[in-house]
């Protein structure tokens, strides 16, 4: 088995080994991951963060060692918090990092962050706030950054600027926490799940306070919420239907 770390700000991981293939998700500045097979261009490889999978151009990351993977998988949250800040290598060369990079691998890397940095938990009541910092980002299937983002995207980084883990889809992230019967018990943080015609999950959002909801639509909005499911401000109509409330935290 080897393992890698991505040495850049953001690099697209794809659905098949191709640059015209789908992006599925992005690999940000400090992940760590498996790689579960490697060809002459192109890895596939395993997150160690969610266990998502997908294809990483060989170009845009670095070979560790299995001991030093496991270090940083069972290091201390240190998280960058600012929406965009840099890395410096010893030439001072620098490196744009979007929030939410891990920042364990400064040393292997040899850079070096004088920014703020996210040490531990945050309370729940944060998360609405964090959220904040990615209003009016675009909609960008498999986006995980302020400059693009999709819905289940946004509450993954969201939880991860605030110390917990979220899985990467909305479908994985329905299995996780507690099912409330009712908006009523809600709490702003916990996450509605909206599904499609068929049943199957495709979007999520984080609840506020008096009933409203902040997602990922075209961009990242606040739109009403109610027990039917979204209510578009704009155009004055529901574009989401409700399936699910899940608690987490």
């Amino acid at each position: 088995m080897q393992y890698g770390i991505c040495n850049l700000g953001i690099v697209p991981i794809r659905l098949e080994p191709s640059d015209t293939s789908e992006m599925v998700t992005q690999s940000i500045y400090g992940d760590i991951f498996k790689v579960l097979e490697q060809r002459k261009k192109w890895s596939r490889i395993r997150f160690a963060f969610d266990n998502y999978e997908g294809w990483i151009d060989n170009k845009q990351f670095i070979e560790i060692e299995e001991s030093e993977y496991t270090e940083l998988a069972s290091a201390d949250i240190k998280l960058s918090q600012d929406l965009v800040d840099f890395v410096s290598d010893t030439s001072n060369n620098l490196y744009p990092i979007p929030a939410g990079s891990d920042l364990n691998g400064l040393n292997l890397l040899n850079h070096q962050f004088d920014g703020t940095v996210l040490t531990s938990k945050c309370v729940k009541e944060n998360l609405v706030k964090t959220s904040f910092l990615y209003l009016n980002s675009p909609y960008l299937w498999g986006g995980k950054t302020p400059f693009g983002i999709d819905c289940s995207g946004f509450t993954q980084m969201v939880y991860k600027l605030n110390g917990y883990k979220l899985l990467r889809d909305a479908s994985q992230q329905a299995t996780q926490g507690e099912a409330l019967s009712f908006i009523e018990e809600s709490e702003p943080g916990d996450l509605a799940f909206f599904d499609n015609d068929e049943g199957t999950i495709t979007h999520v959002g984080i609840i506020m306070k008096d009933n409203y909801i902040i997602h990922a639509h075209g961009k990242v909005r606040i739109d009403r919420l109610d027990h039917s499911g979204i209510y578009n401000i704009d155009t004055k109509m529901h574009t989401h239907k409700l399936r699910v409330i899940k608690k987490i935290i």
